[in-house]
């Protein structure tokens, strides 16, 4: 029986996309001259190609920084906010018998990691506020938390996540991974869920989100990080995720075709590495953007990607100031399919 629910795969055509601006109160004010210019970069490619919501505490503040651009496709919405990743606390959009719904999950700060009682507000403050067209409803999907970094949809009834992150004890630890899967299925409408045991970055706060690793970029093709270089603390972990890659098959039996991307040149601050990944891409309507981080496998990744996708352009993002928090580009977006913004 066909499915009645579909979660769209992110390469369906898009009505917005929704930045969570930095601000004085979040984590990046020590920093927020670094970071600011990369949300403008961001911001500007998203308005020659769709409309951009921008959620923030004060709109004419975002108005300045973002220098007198053309704000005909731009919609603030009005907010007090804890952070920025906008992938983590925003809503998802589903199609439930062709009519557009938005879940609005527990955010709870990647396992209670951090303060997130603003963010986890913010999707029902957007319904609020008028954001979302006529008659969308807004579903409370307490207390199941999940954030969208942590799945990837190939939109024809594929989940692909990682048990490392979905399983974890302090997001859902009533669960069991069986009745995990089961959950998932019913609420998303999908067959299956292409689990991944294996593959981590340093760094990285969201115990292991799929959208560092790896990525549906058609529902034949899934693009991952690889690792070649032996001395590299990801390597093991990273040539198992492959080789898990490798063995999974698509629903009509054959095997993906995988498309690696390089693995990032290592990047540290203050001591630690960051979690630098090319798999933080964002796919829009006639475009990719792609983080990129001052090194010369910036312009191998972009022309993995763009052999990928022929019919977008695919565009590199500096984002060497995103990962000064932890995140990159795909953690700081998060798109709604057509039909779905006023």
């Amino acid at each position: 029986m066909e499915n009645t629910i579909i979660l769209p795969a992110e390469w369906y055509p898009q009505s917005a996309v929704q930045l969570t601006w930095p601000h004085v109160d979040t984590d990046w004010a020590p920093i927020l001259d670094e970071v600011v210019p990369c949300f403008v970069a961001i911001a500007k490619e998203v308005i020659k190609r769709e409309k951009l919501l921008i959620v923030c505490p004060d709109a004419e503040a975002v108005r300045a920084q973002l220098g007198g651009v053309d704000e005909s496709r731009i919609l603030f919405r009005e907010m007090e906010t804890n952070d920025t990743w906008a992938r983590d606390h925003g809503g998802i959009s589903l199609f439930d018998q062709g009519q557009p719904v938005i879940y609005d999950f527990v955010f709870n700060g990647w396992g209670m990691k951090f303060a997130a009682n603003k963010d986890n507000l913010i999707t029902r403050n957007l319904a609020a506020q008028h954001t979302f067209a006529a008659d969308i409803p807004v579903i409370n999907m307490q207390p199941f938390v999940l954030e969208g970094g942590s799945i990837e949809s190939d939109g024809a009834g594929t989940l692909l996540a990682t048990v490392e992150c979905l399983a974890s004890v302090n997001r859902n630890e009533y669960l069991q991974k069986e009745e995990l899967e089961a959950y998932l299925k019913e609420v998303f409408g999908v067959q299956r869920i292409l689990w991944l045991e294996n593959g981590y970055l340093a760094g990285d706060d969201t115990d292991s989100h799929v959208d560092t690793l790896a990525r549906f970029c058609r529902v034949d093709t899934i693009a991952y990080v690889q690792c070649t270089d032996e001395t590299d603390e990801h390597f093991e972990e990273l040539q198992a995720m492959e080789q898990e890659l490798q063995a999974f098959r698509q629903m009509n039996g054959e095997p993906y075709r995988l498309v690696p991307l390089p693995m990032a040149d290592p990047v540290e601050w203050e001591g630690e590495r960051l979690p630098a990944t090319y798999a933080n891409f964002l796919i829009m309507n006639g475009a990719v953007l792609l983080p990129f981080y001052d090194s010369p496998k910036d312009e191998e990744a972009r022309k993995a990607l763009q052999q990928v996708f022929p019919e977008r352009e695919v565009i590199g993002i500096n984002c060497l100031p995103l990962i000064k928090q932890h995140g990159s580009l795909h953690c700081v977006t998060m798109q709604y399919p057509e039909g779905f913004i006023r």
